[in-house]
């Protein structure tokens, strides 16, 4: 409680707050010098007696008189909650139907004050067939629909969710929460997990070169197929078969250089309930008893979060241990606060080295703030975070101040791309640079291959200000909305043992990544990112702030984009003819980089780059073997200074800078 001579604020949570709300008001008339925060369920905190002398003789007396009335309603019959998850914890129960109740009681009710759920700490199963059936259209995952939710928390605003530590178990093909057009909601205190995960791991038992072949158990076990010597992994109400894997040492990191290992056996048998025998795979010779295999495809039909044109989102201490798609993903929402939030696995006891199939998390053109802290992240089939904006491709010049333009990845469509008063920019995708300096505003939008942008590819955008004559279908040009563009903070995690890269960030608002370990990472560290030809995932960073940092063996793999441990790499086809810079303002200060390899930062076609004050030690876990011989390597750079360094082995400024299309002094050593 915080006292002051002119105000008493502070939070009374109680699941009856009306009935201390009318006492107080009638008894005190103090309404200039209170402001009440109403907020439950919860207990009120007690005013310790040292901070009541510090306060005047009138407000000695109204803090006596609200006592008074804190006594009076002790006495008060608290009603039961209306809002309660009915069904019992640990039963196997179908959980979807509460679920659809409970939300059904959120969306009638008209008070609108902060609202506390809290669920009986358990285990609490949810299963398709009663779920919520809803069409959504997701960034980076497969447009399939229609899709089956856990908790559709749609249209809501004010609520906190606490699962007091519960397990929420998913059957089937689901999406665990969603949340649409939601203010002030928070997630807390539960972890998401599925029944029967489309991963599977081989846990390899012997290995038999001399046969080709070798025995596996696989994990979990059961539900499974072998047709015609191949092996189909069988869920509840679909089959995957597994076109690649994961190749995992016993200690569950990554097995060094063995990327994205294909499955593709001349066959599959049983040898007995479980135990696979498995001839004629690539991978036999490479491999050893102990190790394991994460069978997996490349699907992505549902994350474990979403979150969709929302503001003020919060998740605390909540763990996704599995999701077939990202463990989170936004978009077109403002503001999200991820605090241990974590994709990881059930402890070090776990039998299982996988979490997710793709991203931990995904922000895909938010605003505000983002913040991820104190998160563990690991076990990915790709990266812990990316945030990036969507280009649009110019597909016609309507006239001079309207065009049409459409989502061009596969996996990227069908959701909001802007809305009138954005302001917007213009890109050659090519060569990956701005057209001149024009930033124009959205006047009108519209789709056009869909009544609304719901489900839409193609839109009709009229500008508030007439066109540069060179922006037509006639070449290849990206529209990138810098309205939607959040700055970020990515603080005090951990990244382990996954695959692909650690951290991804593309925007040009301010980014802070500090007091993070990086561990062992089978690719990239840090990623700055920036394409219009492939990925179509915006945009230029201009404010970057790396540091305090920790890194232990990062790329021990090399996947697309991984050229160092930190890679800054932006696709451009047409480096050569490029006038201007794509990113500028990076700072990468105060880190400590263990490695068993040379590689340390590359960049291109950047304008601005700090590496200072920066430790670099050596050690022998594995042999190098990256193709990229030298710490620093640059291509297109300007401004550069790299100052007051510790390297373990010393270090020799013209052997291992190797710098290309840029000018002399492009780079500064201190």
């Amino acid at each position: 409680m915080n006292l002051s001579v002119n105000k008493l604020t502070f939070a009374l949570l109680t699941e009856e707050r009306d009935c201390y709300e009318t006492i107080f008001r009638q008894s005190l008339s103090f309404k200039n010098q209170f402001t009440v925060k109403t907020s439950y369920p919860c207990t009120l905190h007690a005013v310790e007696c040292t901070q009541l002398q510090t306060v005047t003789t009138i407000m000695l007396k109204n803090i006596y008189l609200l006592f008074v009335s804190l006594i009076i309603c002790t006495g008060c019959t608290t009603k039961q909650s209306d809002y309660t998850f009915g069904v019992k914890p640990d039963t196997k129960e179908d959980a979807s139907v509460a679920a659809v109740k409970l939300i059904g009681q959120l969306q009638a009710r008209k008070d609108t004050a902060h609202m506390t759920i809290s669920i009986p700490k358990g285990r609490y199963d949810f299963y398709p067939d009663s779920a919520f059936t809803r069409e959504y259209y997701i960034s980076n995952h497969d447009q399939d629909n229609p899709k089956k939710v856990g908790f559709a928390l749609e249209n809501l605003q004010n609520i906190t969710l606490d699962g007091q530590g519960s397990e929420f178990v998913f059957h089937g093909r689901m999406i665990p929460f969603a949340i649409l057009k939601g203010q002030n909601i928070t997630l807390k205190n539960f972890s998401i997990d599925f029944e029967i995960p489309a991963l599977r791991q081989l846990n390899i038992l012997e290995v038999n070169p001399g046969k080709d072949e070798l025995l596996a158990e696989i994990y979990p076990g059961g539900n499974y197929r072998i047709d015609a010597e191949k092996l189909v992994l069988l869920g509840e109400g679909y089959e995957v078969t597994p076109q690649g894997s994961m190749a995992f040492r016993p200690d569950k990191r990554l097995t060094y250089i063995r990327r994205d290992v294909s499955f593709n056996p001349e066959s599959v048998s049983e040898a007995s309930p479980n135990i696979l025998r498995i001839k004629g795979w690539d991978q036999t010779k490479l491999t050893a008893p102990d190790e394991r295999y994460v069978l997996r495809s490349w699907k992505r039909p549902t994350p474990g979060i979403f979150i969709s044109e929302c503001t003020n989102t919060v998740l605390e201490n909540v763990n996704v241990h599995y999701a077939e798609g990202m463990g989170l993903l936004a978009q077109m929402s403002e503001d999200i606060t991820l605090d241990r939030f974590s994709v990881c696995l059930k402890g070090e006891d776990d039998p299982r080295f996988f979490t997710t199939q793709a991203d931990a998390t995904h922000f895909s053109a938010c605003k505000g703030v983002i913040v991820s802290k104190n998160g563990l992240y690991e076990g990915m089939a790709d990266d812990a975070i990316n945030v990036h904006g969507t280009y649009l491709r110019i597909t016609r010049r309507v006239n001079d101040n309207t065009l049409q333009a459409r989502y061009m990845h596969p996996q990227a469509w069908g959701f909001k791309w802007g809305e009138p008063g954005d302001s917007v920019q213009f890109v050659e995708s090519e060569k990956m640079e701005r057209v001149g300096n024009h930033i124009n505003t959205i006047k009108a939008i519209k789709a056009i291959d869909k009544p609304t942008e719901f489900g839409a590819k193609e839109f009709e955008i009229t500008f508030a200000a007439p066109l540069p004559q060179s922006i037509s279908e006639a070449g290849k040009f990206g529209i990138e909305n810098l309205a939607w563009t959040p700055e970020v903070i990515f603080s005090d995690n951990i990244i382990r043992n996954n695959r692909a890269r650690g951290a991804l960030f593309s925007t040009p608002r301010r980014v802070i990544c500090e007091n993070n370990l990086f561990d062992h990472t089978h690719g990239t560290a840090i990623l700055l990112c920036g394409d219009c030809n492939g990925w179509y995932e915006t945009g230029a960073c201009k404010e970057v702030v790396i540091r305090n940092n920790r890194f232990i063996n990062a790329l021990t793999a090399t996947y697309q984009f991984t050229n160092a441990v930190i890679s800054i790499y932006p696709e451009i086809p047409n480096l050569k003819d490029q006038q201007q810079f794509f990113h500028s303002g990076i700072v990468i200060e105060n880190n400590t980089f263990e490695t068993f390899d040379r590689p340390l930062v590359y960049a291109k076609s950047t304008d601005g780059l700090i590496f200072r004050n920066n430790t670099v030690t050596y050690n022998t876990e594995f042999e190098p073997f990256h193709w990229n011989k030298h710490p620093f390597f640059f291509e297109r750079v300007s401004n550069v200074l790299i100052e007051n360094n510790r390297f373990e082995n010393g270090w020799d400024a013209e052997k291992d800078i190797r710098t290309e299309h840029s000018a002399e002094d492009a780079v500064t050593v201190k």
